[in-house]
């Protein structure tokens, strides 16, 4: 059973507590009292009430029940003032007063879709690994800067978006060259590589037409075979994207960064605790869980070595897609995170600027990974879905 209010999601099984995505780390008793008023908000409960169902009857003193109910509300964003969530009761009690949502999880559990891996070669003579799952219309996502079939449909992070779209379409997804279970040792690792991954990927499809969407990097793949095949592309949907990589900004600023970003994975690829990753998730995606971040290295580490990572960084950074944005003849969504610091906004807002029509949204959020537990997930989701579908 999982408990949602404001912005918090309770996780009865897991004892997990979470506040605009982030664990908040609470203690046993105070976690078990938050528990105890939310599955009895229908009422008020008394001081006695309390000391039995959290302290099973022992003797307790007033201070401690009140360093109890004060640290249930810090730990919501609530407090004894404004009493948004827990209402104290003058000479009666306590009750939860905030709107609340109960999810029994293990009933409402998606079942797992069984995705089907096959094989392709490009135009170069380079094998690229493709998953296709679900039913319905047929949405394409591009490979971004790294991706590993198996893990991704295992992953914490990955998994809850791709399942979701599966449920709606088609979905066809394939690890790009140089990671994965495409092939690795691959001379050209560059954009027009990219391209031609999609290309052979979009040969093997058994419809005219369908949709794209493109995560960060991966959107430059779109964007350019969206201009170059109008005919065959429905809808584009762009999340996180950028038209210019750090190296074609025309910014010092960028370009140093990309150098440090560089220097980073060359000293702590793949690894959870080293100093690159807690750098590197503190940009891609801030409000992530201990266990997303470790899902995040552990696919670095299965994805490639951290000698063709590079390379396909730089690949990335040498990205440069600014001219084809005007000629973009399909219907087109950019969605942005507000505060997104790999991407920036204004990235995004360029994009949309230069494509004839593009509909432009921003989420308030600084993930630039989509991350499930950020409290704007569902919006997102939400977004990219009816959009592709053409809704």
């Amino acid at each position: 059973m999982r408990y949602s209010f404001d912005e918090c999601v309770l996780d009865l099984e897991r004892r997990e507590l979470a506040k605009g995505g982030q664990p908040v780390d609470v203690e046993p008793q105070v976690f078990d009292l938050l528990v105890f008023l939310l599955r009895n908000r229908e009422r008020v409960v008394s001081r006695d009430d309390v000391i039995v169902g959290v302290w099973g009857g022992r003797i307790v003193s007033e201070s401690t029940l009140a360093s109890r109910v004060n640290a249930v509300r810090r730990a919501i964003g609530d407090d004894g003032t404004a009493q948004r969530l827990v209402k104290t009761i003058v000479r009666k009690g306590f009750r939860f007063v905030g709107e609340v949502r109960e999810d029994d999880a293990g009933a409402h559990a998606p079942v797992p879709l069984a995705q089907n891996i096959s094989f392709c070669c490009t135009s170069d003579g380079v094998n690229i690994a493709v998953a296709t799952v679900g039913n319905g219309p047929i949405l394409v996502k591009t490979a971004n800067w790294l991706n590993h079939l198996e893990h991704d449909w295992q992953s914490p992070l990955w998994l809850p978006m791709l399942q979701r779209l599966a449920a709606r379409f088609r979905l066809v997804r394939y690890d790009g060259r140089g990671n994965g279970l495409s092939d690795r040792d691959v001379a050209d690792i560059s954009q027009g590589g990219f391209v031609r991954d999609l290309d052979a990927v979009i040969n093997t499809l058994d419809a005219d037409r369908f949709a794209l969407l493109g995560l960060s990097q991966g959107a430059a793949a779109a964007v350019t075979f969206a201009a170059r095949h109008p005919n065959r592309v429905s809808r584009l949907v762009l999340y996180g994207a950028y038209a210019q990589g750090r190296n074609r900004r025309g910014s010092s600023e960028d370009a140093t960064t990309a150098q440090a970003v560089l220097a980073m994975m060359q000293q702590g690829w793949g690894h959870a605790d080293s100093a690159f990753m807690r750098a590197f998730s503190s940009l891609y995606l801030p409000n992530a869980s201990r266990e997303q971040v470790k899902s995040f290295a552990d696919m670095q580490r299965l994805s490639t070595s951290g000698e063709i990572a590079t390379r396909l960084r730089i690949a990335c950074d040498d990205i440069d897609i600014i001219d084809l944005l005007p000629k973009i003849k399909v219907p087109t969504l950019v969605v942005h995170a507000r505060h997104d610091q790999v991407a920036p906004l204004e990235l995004g807002r360029l994009i949309a600027a230069q494509i004839p029509g593009a509909k432009f949204v921003t989420i308030d959020s600084e993930n630039h990974v989509p991350v499930p537990t950020d409290p704007v997930w569902e919006t997102l989701m939400s977004e990219i879905e009816a959009f592709a579908a053409g809704a």
